[in-house]
């Protein structure tokens, strides 16, 4: 009888159902509890993913709807800029922009000298007449040769860079009235000898001007 009893549960032991086993919707397969049998299920009507739901247009297009349907660029940060912002826009710039349009947006950077496509120079009279939110709507979308960097730079840091450029026009041309009271200001030479920098750091230097025969890129 104990032996029985012994099989009886190595017996009903050996037939339990395993994970591998259990009852479960299949991908792709039909299922007895939905009226329409299908087991993979349709996302409700207005679905919006996580972090997708983007209810501010002009924060991830850098357009608004304009005259006869056509899109038009403003002079506006979507956000108030900060230090911060300005910073985190400078170190964006100098990773992404720079290569092509060097640090001070001359358009005569270390990829453009070794015979890419001339790169804007952000310091011209046509780019400082320019919309903040058109750098935007260029770093999404690209513009002639400039390829997109959506994928590369976030829609916050994509106003952070474009706000830097702003800042970046405004300093080439900033005078003395321009600084706030109390402020001190120092020379590019005391600033050059405290960093151990050679002389011709703060020497003069001019914005070099593309040739007109030359393409550019934004």
């Amino acid at each position: 009888m104990a032996f029985l009893c012994i099989s009886a549960v190595l017996f009903t032991t050996g037939c339990r159902r395993d994970m591998q086993q259990q009852p479960k919707i299949r991908s792709q397969r039909g299922s007895e509890i939905f009226a329409d049998h299908r087991g993979a299920r349709p996302q409700v009507a207005n679905t919006v993913a996580r972090g997708q739901l983007r209810e501010d247009s002009y924060f991830y297009t850098g357009v608004v709807p304009g005259a006869d349907g056509y899109r038009e660029e403003k002079n506006e940060m979507p956000f108030p800029v900060t230090m911060e912002v300005l910073k985190r826009g400078q170190e964006r710039f100098n990773i992404y922009c720079a290569p092509c349009h060097s640090r001070v947006g001359n358009g005569q950077g270390e990829i453009v000298a070794r015979g890419y496509k001339q790169a804007a120079n952000l310091q011209d009279q046509v780019r400082r007449a320019q919309p903040v939110s058109h750098y935007y709507y260029v770093m999404t979308n690209g513009y002639n040769a400039m390829p997109d960097y959506a994928a590369q730079i976030a829609p916050v840091d994509r106003w952070a860079v474009a706000a830097y450029i702003r800042a970046l026009q405004l300093s080439q041309e900033a005078t003395m009235e321009d600084v706030p009271a109390g402020v001190a200001v120092r020379s590019l030479k005391e600033i050059a000898r405290e960093k151990h920098l050679p002389g011709s750091f703060a020497e003069a230097w001019t914005l070099p001007v593309p040739s007109a025969q030359q393409g550019h890129k934004e």
